[in-house]
């Protein structure tokens, strides 16, 4: 009898070390049963046994039974619904870490500063996430902003430009959601020590930071520019401000890339060279410098600035000091097209001629 248990003890004991051994063996190891990549969707109220067969299935573990018992041994973590995506061996153990902390499928996307709706729409739809007249209906929609500024048209100028980690399986209308919590907490940022503008509404600081953004490169030119702003705007002048008429047309669908003299006439209430005051609405999505600058624009007396060829801008208090600029301006983009001239000639081919955005102001003087 002795000796039966004997043997009976060493058979489990054998057991025990044989399934400890194939469970290391299983936990430890590597595995790859897919070609390329494997995207697998873990259903919402699934159980471990049944995302483990899951698993196990589309080849991302060996065996389903021994995931199941890892993620047993591991029950306070529970798994996470969501579309991930698998390209690379994995052990049972990081396979059940990646479902567990819910690692899904994100696709990197970058909105740069003053983007607007129609280019982020563009930028959506090459990322595979969400078509581009699905997101601009969304983007359409100021349901999402509406508590904080009830009276702009569009979310254009909330759809704050960062670089966004975006699951796969999205809609367009969670993308904009996304996009709009971070504007609020730029936004909380932005006005921490003064919470409540003074004399503008949220809907007038950030149409100011979008018409900002777009004249200057130069974070430091930012506050002067938006007080050259608040001077027109207090003295009746028209703000003549180029990127509002480039709007108009992108609005309209005519804009080809350059602003022509003839295109300053396109009746829209987004032209500021026929309407007084600021456009109803933004004209892209500043960033947190040009949101902080207008909220608080430089005290200056300036009322005229024009591009200096070197990324910002020459600024004038007279229409003649102006003037002045914009021959500048105009002999710079001269001798920039003789050394052009030059470069062709001594490389005996055509060189694409560079062209600035600024070119076209640099011909009108009224500014």
């Amino acid at each position: 009898m002795r000796r039966l248990v004997a043997v009976l003890l060493l058979i489990v004991g054998l057991a025990v070390v044989a399934a400890g051994g194939w469970l290391a063996y299983e936990w430890y190891t590597p595995y790859q049963g897919y070609r390329g990549s494997a995207v697998i969707d873990v259903p919402k109220g699934a159980t471990s046994q049944q995302i483990a067969g899951l698993l196990a299935r589309k080849g991302a573990v060996q065996s389903a039974l021994a995931f199941e018992i890892w993620s047993r041994w591991h029950h306070g973590r529970n798994l996470e619904a969501g579309e991930y995506h698998f390209d690379h061996p994995m052990t049972p153990r990081e396979v059940f870490n990646q479902v567990a902390e819910g690692r899904i499928w994100t696709v990197s996307l970058t909105v740069p500063e003053g983007w607007t709706m129609f280019d982020i729409a563009d930028a959506v739809a090459r990322a595979g996430l969400a078509s581009r007249a699905a997101f601009l209906q969304a983007a359409r929609n100021p349901a999402p902003i509406r508590q904080l500024a009830p009276n702009v048209p569009t979310l254009e100028g909330f759809l704050f430009p960062a670089t966004y980690d975006v699951p796969h399986r999205t809609t367009a209308k969670a993308i904009v959601d996304m996009m709009v919590r971070r504007f609020r907490q730029a936004w909380a940022k932005a006005t921490q020590k003064d919470p409540k503008p003074k004399n503008m509404s949220l809907e007038q600081v950030v149409t100011l930071a979008s018409l900002v953004q777009e004249e200057t490169p130069e974070e430091k030119e930012r506050p002067i520019i938006a007080g050259v702003f608040m001077n027109r705007l207090r003295l009746g002048f028209p703000l003549q401000c180029d990127p509002t008429v480039i709007y108009a047309l992108k609005l309209a669908g005519h804009y080809d890339g350059q602003l022509q003299p003839a295109e300053l006439r396109i009746r829209s209430p987004y032209n500021t060279y026929l309407h007084y005051g600021l456009p109803p609405g933004p004209i892209g999505n500043p960033g947190i410098a040009s949101l902080e600058a207008a909220l608080a624009p430089a005290h200056v007396d300036y009322l005229y600035f024009v591009a200096n060829g070197k990324g910002g801008h020459a600024f004038s208090r007279t229409l003649a000091g102006q003037e002045r600029n914009v021959e500048r301006y105009r002999e710079f983009l001269q001798r920039e097209k003789e050394k052009q001239e030059q470069k062709e000639k001594k490389g005996g081919g055509l060189l694409s001629q560079s062209k600035t955005s600024r070119t076209s102001r640099a011909n009108r003087s009224q500014r």
